[in-house]
């Protein structure tokens, strides 16, 4: 009986209390979210992680060997 007493009082005083808390965490979540800076942080941070997931090599054309036809090499293997 005392824990289901402790539970409803610590319900009521955190419900008072916590509601203005609350809706000032909700509002600047909100305006975080809707910030152009952190959409794009976002899109960088998800062009990263496609680019480093792609399982296609990026690849580079190297010497043509004749008018249609172009050898291409992985982006790593070239020679710097």
């Amino acid at each position: 009986m005392g824990l289901l007493v402790g539970v409803a009082a610590g319900y009521v005083l955190g419900t008072r209390a916590g509601r203005a808390r609350y809706e000032q965490i909700s509002k600047t979540a909100k305006a975080v979210a809707a910030s152009p800076v952190t959409k794009k942080a976002i899109e960088v941070g998800r062009q990263k992680l496609s680019d480093s997931l792609n399982p296609q090599p990026k690849l580079e054309p190297m010497k043509p060997i004749d008018e249609t036809t172009t050898v291409m090499i992985p982006r790593d293997q070239l020679k710097k």
